[in-house]
């Protein structure tokens, strides 16, 4: 049984908490690795020696810093196969999904090469007489990522990478669900250059997670996962006193106009709701077309291509369109909303509940699903299902198909889908969601504009990778500077205190 390790001052160590979680091979349902669950005092010293290593790294000027991103991206692509393999095995989702996971993750990292005009101050001459002005952005010395198992790749990236630009030393936890990449990335940021200790990947659950709350030395904690987590890891490091953004749970909505183009909007959903098998904060998950006629035409379109979908293992190749769930709870759950949609009435016109594949019958497959007349106070439309389950919700109007989304409690993503320049221009400014797509299914903004959610997607002030993540993850010192005036007497300069 191979046996994973956390990266401490640039080298594999073993744990010694004695705890350990087992790493599944979400196809088959077997254990493939075990990976070690840090205790708190393994932790702290992960942070102790982040905290030395730090200070040299922040005295690195910002372009040199640079070239380790530099380097570090030349890395990402040599390796692209080994992670996007690598990643699937862990995790499930297909080799493309799983090279798409490393390249968004990559593309933050190239953004971060620019580390030197991120973190120009501002200067003011004569802000007074002979009194200059200036400010300057410094690192704020440790900070620490936890992030989920759905991105094992770009998701500690998109924290790790603006982070370590800035001058920072950082932690990061990745999820004990599919730990290697996450250990695989800071072996190539130690031969990209970066000083060992700077740093450090510890694995671990609840208690290294309250270690990093708790740990005076962690200036600044970013975290994805679900909102019940995010509003307690947010909490509880703000009452620590640290700087910390959160980004939760998502219902994404799509409301399809009935001037759109049906087959555009019917391939979009397929992608934004059944690719990586739903497991994605941007996933849609809900249709909203508007009006009968236009509900109607869009399930005919609909149920031909879920029809279609393949699902397996993700040594299949280019052949599968989505692999299995991470878990056998999550397949569960999955399941048991499903029921729940079923039970209160919605109607499922997709019904992928006895998906089997043969050869791999103990793996986590789960079926497309797809309902049809979805309300408001159903389970399925209230939840965050996280699986290749799409729910229609019928509108009448418009301004009804608007409220859905407006009314949620998630705010994440959400799209439109029209011909009609007015409706999409209202849609995008009148709507209180983080991220708008128009016919764009999955609006995850690029690398350098800033990734976000509204209400209970996201908590914080300051969003994920774009100039955000520069403010996050420095403070700005602010100088004012007034030097005494002279007066040139005999070569000599004479200064006298200033009128």
């Amino acid at each position: 049984m191979k046996e994973l390790t956390h990266w401490i001052n640039g080298k594999h160590v073993k744990g010694t908490s004695g705890r350990f979680a087992d790493v599944m091979n979400p196809a088959t349902g077997e254990v493939q690795a075990r990976v070690p669950l840090a205790s708190k005092a393994e932790l702290d010293h992960a942070v102790a020696e982040a905290a030395k290593a730090q200070p040299k790294w922040g005295a690195t000027n910002p372009q040199r810093r640079g070239r380790v991103m530099m380097e570090f991206v030349r890395l990402l692509n040599r390796d692209m196969d080994k992670l996007a393999e690598a990643l699937s095995r862990e995790h499930g989702k297909t080799l493309p999904d799983a090279k798409g996971d490393v390249q968004r993750g990559l593309e933050v990292m190239e953004y971060c090469i620019n580390a030197a005009q991120m973190l120009k101050g501002e200067f003011t001459d004569s802000a007074g007489p002979g009194i200059d002005m200036y400010s300057m952005r410094q690192p704020l010395g440790v900070a620490a990522g936890i992030t989920p198992f759905n991105f094992p790749a770009m998701i500690p990236m998109w924290k790790m990478g603006p982070a370590l630009a800035c001058g920072n030393a950082f932690i990061l936890k990745p999820s004990e669900r599919d730990p290697s990449v996450p250990l695989m990335l800071a072996e190539l940021m130690q031969e990209a250059g970066l000083p060992d200790g700077v740093l450090q990947v510890v694995n671990g659950d609840k208690e290294s997670v309250d270690a990093i709350l708790d740990n005076p030395t962690v200036a600044a904690i970013g975290f994805v996962g679900s909102t019940p987590i995010a509003e307690y890891i947010y909490g509880r490091g703000c009452t620590n006193g640290k700087r910390v953004q959160c980004f939760g749970g998502a219902k994404n909505h799509m409301i399809i106009m009935p001037d759109a183009d049906l087959d555009q909007a019917a391939d979009a959903l397929i992608g934004a709701g059944y690719g990586a098998a739903g497991e994605r904060c941007m996933a849609i998950s809900v249709a909203v077309p508007v009006g009968d006629k236009t509900a109607d035409e869009l399930i005919k379109r609909l149920i031909p291509r879920i029809e279609k979908l393949k699902v397996g293992p993700y040594t299949a190749g280019n052949d599968v369109d989505y692999g299995p769930v991470v878990t056998a709870a999550a397949k569960a759950n999955i399941l048991k909303l499903v029921e729940s949609g079923i039970a209160q009435g919605a109607k499922l016109v997709v019904d992928g509940r006895d998906f089997k594949l043969q050869g791999y019958e103990d793996g986590y497959f789960v079926g497309p699903h797809l309902f049809d007349h979805v309300t408001r106070d159903m389970d399925i439309y209230k939840k965050e299902i996280f699986g290749p389950v799409l729910s229609t919700v019928r509108a009448k109007t418009y301004e009804e198909a608007l409220s859905y989304a407006m009314d949620h409690e998630y705010g994440n993503g959400t799209a439109i889908f029209t011909r009609d320049g007015d409706t999409a221009r209202d849609f995008a400014n009148r709507i209180n969601i983080g991220m708008i797509g128009i016919n764009v299914p999955i609006p995850v903004p690029l690398a350098y504009h800033t990734f976000g959610g509204w209400k209970k997607s996201g908590f914080g002030d300051l969003n994920q990778h774009g100039p955000d993540a520069f403010r996050f993850y420095t403070r700005t010192k602010t100088i004012t500077s007034r030097w005494p005036s002279g007066i040139r007497q005999g070569g000599e300069f004479n200064f006298k205190p200033m009128e």
